[in-house]
Parts: C-alpha cells; sequence; structure tokens
C-alpha cells in the first residue's frame, strides 16, 4: 500500500467510523463487530455482536458517503446479531422489542429492519402515543438482497433468500426464495 491509498484510507475511512463512533449514544454494547464503514449505535437498550461480525463492505455503493445506523430504543429494546454475519453498507436496524440475526446471515445494501412502526398510528397520539412493536427473528444462513425492509413481527426461516427491493410483512418459511411487495414465496431451495 502506497502512502496516499493510506492517507485516503485514514480520512475517508478511520475518522468517519471514529467520528459515528464517538456520536453513539447505547451504553450498553457487546461484542465488537469489524467496521469497514460507520456505524451509529444508539438507544437506551443492548446491542450484542457474536464473533466476526462485519459492518460495511469496501466494494459496494456507499462506502465512502452513508453509514449504517443501529438503535434499540428503550430500556428493554435490545438488537442481536450472531456470529460470522456480514451486513453491507447503509443498513439500519431499529428495535422497540427485540430483532436477533443468527449466524451466518447476508444484508445487502440499504436494508432497514423494523421491529415497530415509528409513531402510534392513530392520529391523536402520533407524537406522543407508543408505537406497536413485535420481535422480528432472522434465522441462520439467510440472504438479504439490497434494499430490502423487513417489518415488525416477521420470523424469516434458515436458509431462506429475500429478493432485492422485497418489503417483507409476514414470516417466511425455511429454505425458500421470497420477493415482491410483499414478499411471496416464488420458489423452494
Amino acid at each position: 500500500m502506497g502512502i496516499l491509498h493510506q492517507l485516503k484510507q485514514f480520512t475517508f475511512v478511520k475518522l468517519r467510523i471514529l467520528k459515528y463512533k464517538s456520536l453513539s449514544t447505547c451504553q450498553q454494547v457487546f461484542g465488537q463487530p469489524k467496521l469497514y464503514h460507520p456505524l451509529l449505535l444508539n438507544g437506551k437498550g443492548k446491542i450484542s455482536f457474536g464473533k466476526n461480525v462485519q459492518i460495511g463492505v469496501v466494494n459496494s455503493p456507499n462506502y465512502y458517503s452513508h453509514y449504517s445506523y443501529f438503535e434499540a430504543r428503550s430500556s428493554e429494546s435490545e438488537i442481536f446479531i450472531g456470529n460470522d454475519v456480514s451486513i453491507n453498507n447503509n443498513c439500519s436496524i431499529e428495535s422497540l422489542s427485540k430483532v436477533t440475526i443468527h449466524d451466518n446471515v447476508l444484508i445487502g445494501i440499504n436494508c432497514a429492519i423494523l421491529d415497530n412502526d415509528g409513531h402510534d398510528l392513530a392520529i391523536d397520539k402520533r407524537l406522543s402515543g407508543t408505537p406497536k412493536c413485535a420481535e422480528i427473528t432472522i434465522e441462520k444462513n439467510v440472504f438479504i438482497g439490497d434494499n430490502v425492509t423487513i417489518l415488525k413481527g416477521v420470523t424469516i426461516g434458515e436458509n431462506s433468500v429475500i429478493g432485492n427491493g422485497s418489503v417483507v410483512t409476514k414470516s417466511i418459511p425455511a429454505n425458500v426464495v421470497a420477493v415482491g411487495n410483499p414478499a411471496k414465496i416464488t420458489k423452494e431451495i
């Protein structure tokens, strides 16, 4: 590696990773992911990383311009990420209850995993009410394509594949490919 490459890495990658680490507010972070991309960890809950968790991919869009965002919003909220998980650039995981990602999961760029509605749906409670939430579980060996949104109460079964651009509103069984909005099973693996 030449000095120019090292200088670029330090300026455009390492400093950004340190910046977002210093901006993070979550006090209950366990484990140490390999950061190739900035990660902001917020909330009053617990965020746990298993062994060999990778955040960010160098040869992928949004590497130099975006960051990933994980929030365990309340003191009871939890995000658990197992071993050997790879999460591409610009991913957001927001938990009001619990999000569990098991071992050997691959997650593409621009994915959103949201275990809650964000706001109460009642007009008079949107700013002050508590949104509905339900746990999300992503089982072992799941592959989630780019630009996928996974909504509250969903379980994705082992070995399944979620196609690019899908919106997962209901649970997906093991060993299938699901695509679309809303995501539907197109074939078995």
